[in-house]
């Protein structure tokens, strides 16, 4: 009976077992295909992500950028009108930038070589989201679209820029402009240089060979250490036939500066002697025979050859009396500077910025530039001097001198005068 027991245990014990064994197998086999299936999935969304990823990427490699920015540098001739109708905006946007500039007194002209910035938001209508406009070397006005995008903020931001000290000194060999331009001296330094001699030094003329000069000036520099303006001349040399002819930048009152010699007397005088730089005198003052005419005249100026477009400069501080079509005389401005002189410049091809009848000139600034019209054979300036309603040859002039430093004012101009003594014995130093 025991024994019959122990077998049915037994068997029992088997089919426990083997009713193991299939659960297990029947569960591994699930769990295998269902990883199966899982590993197939995934598999293949990963595949369609990969092609989902490449159309992507192909669509917005050929999709344009939202924003674009425009650079543009000033050419002559260049108006806020055309260069704004030649980008690709909508009527209306044009019309509004038109207007906002219009209405800036900093930027009312456009001058070559001057730089335009535009960002443009090229989504729906396309529609400028800031430009900028370049006032001079160290200033830009910048105008922001706010929020909304219907109004323009502007703001004039200075630009960060480095005064650096220049001293520079030459030997002439032709001319004192090749020789400056030699030394790398901007054309605007060359010309304060002889406009401030050119009331007793007729670069023409008084220049020789082996005369020299020396020049301590101011430029600014851009971050990067470009050149973005010269500043003032501070010292100047220039040696003629052995005499040194030195002058010192004072300033007299805030903002009101002039040049004086180590006396302490102004170089300015009543009229400057050539009121143009690097002309040549094809005609003196006297009788002549007339070149168009024929006939022997009294020639009551002084010509002087230059290229067309030369600048003409007041030669002296005045109010304008004519700047207008004078027959004979082309293109002509007079200028009355007192009750005892006027002057007269004839065959302009065109007047100064702002020229006309009634209008005050300062010594030295821009009233026309040199050309051929009314009788004349080519290029020239006809330069007259007026000594109480009489012609005289400007060149024999005894011009009375400016001011002369005293007191106070001569006291302060010594002391600027040895701080500029011991700048200059620095900047030589540096060079040894």
């Amino acid at each position: 009976m025991k024994n019959r027991i122990l077998e049915k245990l037994q068997h029992y014990n088997y089919f426990i077992w083997l009713v193991l064994l299939v659960t297990v197998a029947i569960f591994v086999t699930y769990f295998y295909d269902t990883n199966k299936k899982n590993q197939i999935f995934y598999l293949k969304k990963s595949f369609d992500n990969v092609y989902l990823n490449k159309s992507i990427n192909s669509i917005t490699s050929q999709l344009s950028p939202r924003y674009r920015t425009i650079n543009y540098i000033v050419q002559k001739g260049d108006t806020f009108e055309n260069i704004i109708n030649n980008i690709d905006l909508p009527v209306a946007e044009k019309k509004n930038l038109l207007n906002i500039v219009k209405n800036q007194k900093e930027i009312k002209s456009l001058k070559q070589n001057q730089q335009i910035y535009f960002k443009l938001d090229t989504r729906n209508d396309v529609k400028v989201i800031e430009f900028k406009i370049e006032i001079n070397k160290k200033k830009d006005l910048v105008f922001l679209r706010d929020s909304n995008l219907l109004e323009f903020s502007s703001k004039i931001i200075e630009k960060n820029l480095t005064k650096v000290v220049i001293f520079k000194e030459g030997v002439i060999e032709n001319s004192l402009y090749n020789t400056a331009v030699g030394l790398g001296i901007k054309p605007n330094i060359i010309i304060e240089f002889a406009r401030l001699y050119g009331f007793q030094v007729d670069f023409q003329r008084d220049i020789w060979k082996g005369d020299s000069f020396q020049l301590i000036y101011e430029q600014f520099e851009n971050e990067d250490g470009s050149l973005i303006e010269s500043g003032d001349i501070i010292f100047s040399n220039l040696n003629t036939q052995g005499t040194d002819l030195n002058l010192y930048k004072f300033e007299l009152e805030k903002k009101e500066i002039d040049y004086f010699d180590e006396n302490g007397k102004s170089m300015r005088k009543t009229l400057m002697k050539t009121p143009i730089n690097g002309a040549r005198l094809s005609s003196p003052f006297g009788k002549r025979k007339h070149p168009i005419l024929g006939f022997t005249k009294m020639h009551t100026g002084t010509d002087f050859a230059a290229p067309t477009g030369t600048p003409i400069m007041a030669s002296g501080d005045g109010v304008v009396t004519r700047a207008q079509w004078c027959g004979g005389g082309g293109n002509c401005v007079k200028i009355k500077h007192n009750s005892v002189y006027q002057t007269v410049y004839a065959h302009m091809s065109k007047f100064g910025r702002g020229i006309k009848k009634g209008v005050k000139v300062k010594q030295g600034q821009i009233i026309g530039y040199v050309g051929s019209t009314g009788l004349s054979t080519g290029p020239h300036l006809h330069y007259e001097v007026i000594e109480n309603g009489r012609k005289i040859n400007s060149q024999k002039l005894k011009l009375p001198s400016g001011k002369t430093l005293k007191g106070k004012l001569r006291n302060k101009f010594e002391v600027n005068k040895i701080k500029i003594d011991v700048l200059k014995s620095e900047l030589i130093a540096k060079l040894n």
